[in-house]
This record gives structure tokens, sequence and C-alpha cells, in this order.
């Protein structure tokens, strides 16, 4: 009886093993065939929000929609200009809110200011939130071309607001990871690819194309070469690596005292939205996307389509990364004022940059491995609330460690656990072969001793 018991444990414990090795196969399989392919976003609540915003403000058109935003607990607000588009807001679930002027009144604004002649120091952007274009003047602007820009605004309607602000609206070179040039010292944004090569992703006004970056100041560590640049009009450029790659931990932005946090996509922010700016002069910042599509007009050029926001910056902070949730807006561009005193700072958006220079973002995707990401149109990854955002997972900025690689091991989307069922159910298969073979040597050496004695 007890040698039947035996043969069935070994019976089942074989059939279970084999079972474990189809399992571990249709496991292995389905995880290759379901690998991502990198171009989905991380979703959030907010991320959702501010869809629906964008989403009905596209749908009901420009000329009865002004902008949507969120509010403080992160719900979309649109504004529409009739009652019939506050109903088609309110019944997907965001909140409406009536205003007398169009975003085809904003833009008609903006267009005559771009017409204009040019007055370096001056930025306009559309604020939604007040339903204005709001003209903002340096301390550069003279009294002349400041009283010139006013009447010009007056004759366009009291929808046109005009601010003075403190300092100087100026291109911010050096930054967060330092790249050193004979053109300057700028920062690294977001490492970018082609699918065949790595570049730096930083502002335009760096240097212009064929400028070479080091890493140090005496010029040794050669970091790669500019080969495409857009500035002014826009303010991005490509920086080449020297090797092709840009390594390991290449989805880490680095946020100081060793650390870093992993991108995993690029989006586009929304007004009202939480971000965080990285930077070796004044470190890792926080503030809040007050404006898009802002323009600036800079001493050495007009760059618009910009993101503005309240978050402080310095020299020493351009081309840096601008982020929320890990995700990926923006490289610093330029500014005002400090982080003593406040101010405002510009930031070229990423996914037109990308889009423009046909690359794509180098994310940590769900099994934390690198690889490149089309940006999500339209998506924001703040947290349910904009206020209780932050910048994203940490991550050290040496690369991935051994926890890391437990969890890419321990990713259902992953071939990992696949691998592990068939390696148990071999090891089951060859202890079942091993009890068996040793139970037939001891089987035979009993024979033989009670038969020669």
């Amino acid at each position: 009886m007890r040698h039947a018991r035996r043969r069935l444990v070994r019976r089942v414990t074989r059939l279970a093993a084999v079972g474990g090795l189809l399992l571990g196969g249709t496991m292995v399989t389905r995880a290759v065939a379901s690998e991502p392919d990198g171009t989905s976003v991380p979703r959030t609540f907010a991320a959702s929000a501010a869809d629906t915003g964008s989403e009905l403000v596209a749908r009901l058109g420009a000329s009865r929609t002004a902008g949507s935003w969120l509010n403080a607990a992160g719900k979309p607000v649109v504004a529409v200009t009739d009652e019939e588009a506050a109903a088609a807001v309110r019944k997907a679930g965001a909140e409406a809110k009536m205003v007398d002027h169009s975003m085809d009144d904003l833009k008609s604004a903006t267009s005559t200011l771009r017409s204009a002649p040019r007055v370096a120091g001056t930025a306009w952007v559309m604020d939604y939130r007040s339903n204005e274009v709001v003209v903002k003047g340096d301390s550069t602007v003279s009294a002349s071309d400041w009283s010139r820009m006013t009447q010009l605004a007056d004759g366009m309607g009291g929808f046109v607001r005009m601010e003075r602000t403190e300092g100087t609206f100026t291109t911010r070179l050096n930054g967060a990871l330092p790249l050193l040039s004979t053109a300057g010292r700028c920062s690294a944004g977001f490492n970018v690819t082609d699918g065949q090569r790595d570049f730096i992703l930083t502002a335009g006004h760096c240097g212009p194309d064929g400028s070479v970056w080091f890493a140090d100041t005496r010029g040794t560590q050669q970091i790669g070469q500019t080969v495409k640049q857009n500035f002014p009009g826009s303010d991005f450029s490509l920086v080449q690596y020297a090797s092709g790659k840009a390594g390991a931990g290449a989805e880490v932005v680095s946020i100081g005292e060793g650390k870093g946090v992993r991108i995993t996509g690029a989006a586009d922010p929304a007004v009202g939205q939480r971000v965080f700016r990285s930077g070796s002069t004044s470190g890792l910042r926080d503030g809040e996307v007050t404006a898009l599509n802002a323009t600036v007009n800079y001493p050495e050029g007009t760059v618009t389509g910009l993101i503005e926001t309240n978050v402080c910056a310095e020299p020493g902070d351009s081309g840096g990364p601008m982020f929320s949730e890990g995700v990926a807006l923006g490289v610093t561009s330029g500014g005002s004022g400090d982080c003593t005193s406040g101010g405002t700072t510009f930031f070229q958006p990423v996914t037109k940059a990308m889009a423009a220079l046909n690359v794509k973002m180098i994310v940590a995707a769900p099994n934390g491995s690198g690889q490149g990401a089309a940006p999500a149109p339209s998506a924001t990854q703040s947290a349910i609330a904009p206020g209780e955002a932050s910048p994203g997972s940490s991550a050290p900025i040496t690369g991935e460690g051994a926890a890391t690689l437990l969890a890419r091991l321990a990713d259902p989307k992953n071939a990992g656990p696949g691998l592990l069922v068939i390696a148990g159910s071999l090891c089951a298969l060859v202890a079942t072969r091993f009890i068996r073979a040793e139970q037939d040597r001891k089987a035979y050496r009993r024979y033989y001793s009670t038969t020669w004695g």
C-alpha cells in the first residue's frame, strides 16, 4: 500500500510538472505578444479630467468656447459663450463658465499684437480664467514703447489687459545636469530617440548646430554635438550622443543629491496643473501652469507657443526638464525674476518639439525598462487635485537596481513569471526522476542483500 501511494504521488507530481511547463510556455508567449510598444502613457484621474476639457473645446468650437483649465479640486472648467454650449459641458461632467469673448476673439487680439512692430521685453498670453489677453512688459521696455502698445490694446477692446513686470524676460542658460561648450552652459532636458540614435532634448537658444558639448570644464568628457536647432520661433534643439546611445538610466531626470525621477511619458499640460522643474542653480522647484500658447519677445528673437508658469527659475536653469507625476511636459526656455522674489518662467512644450524633430521620449516602461514613447495628445499627468501632484516616482540616477529587476520578474506583463513557472516545473520533473532512480537503487541493494547474504 505504501509503495502504491508513492507511485501515485510521483505520477501526480509529474503531471503537475508537465502542466506547469505548458502553463509557463503559454505565459511567456502571451507576455511576448503583449509586450508594451511604448505608445501608451499612464493615466490618472486628472489626465482624464483635462482631456474632457480639451475634447469639449474641440467639439464645441472656437466660436463658442474660450479654453479650459483645472480648478482647485481637479475638475475641468470650460469657458463658454452660450447656454447651449454650457449645457453640453455640464452633461459631460465638467463645469461651465460663461464668458463674453470666444477663443476666436482672443486669437484675433494676439494676431494683432504679432503684426505690430516687435518690442523686446514684452510677452502676451491668453488667460482663459479671466477671459483676457494679458500683455506684459519688463523693465527694459521704454515708456514710449509701452504707451504705443497700450494704445494698440485699447483699440482691441476691454479684454486686453496691460501689466508691467519686474526683472527682464531673458533666456536661461546653464541647467540641471550641465552641458558645457564654447557656446555657453545649458542643461540636459530629456533623453529622446529616433529608433536608431539617442539624443538630449534641450533648449534651442543654448547653441547653434555644430555646438560640441562636454560634461566637464576641461573639455575632456565629450557628451555630444548639436545636430538640430530651432530658435527663435520655437526653442528646442537636439544634442546627439557621441556614442550614439544614452546608456543606462536614460529614462531618469536628475533632481539633485543623486536622486532622480523616472519619466513614464510625454504630454501637454493643462492650465491650473501643478508642475515641477529641475535645475542645478535653484534645484527642484514647483508651481502652476498659468497659461498656454504664450508669446515672448526675447532680445534674441520672438518665441511662440510656450507654456507660462509661476515656477521660479534663475540663470543656470535653462534647458532643464519640467514634469509632473513622472510625465515630461517642457524644457526651460526663459523668464523673469528669481527664486527669492518669484517671477514667471516659460517652457517649450516637449510634444511640439518631438513632433517637429520626429523623435520619441525614452521612458520607463511599465516593466521598468526604458524605451521610446510617443506623446499622448492633450494629456496631463497631475494627481487627483492639481495641488496634490508630485514630481513622480523616485529613482537613483545611476540606473536600475535589484528592486527594479525583481519588479520586472514579478510583472505579469513580462515573461519573467512564465519563465519562473517553467523553471519550477523542470525542477519538479528532475526531482521525481531522481527520487525514482534512488528508490530503484535501494530496491536493487535490498534484493541482492537477501539473495547473497
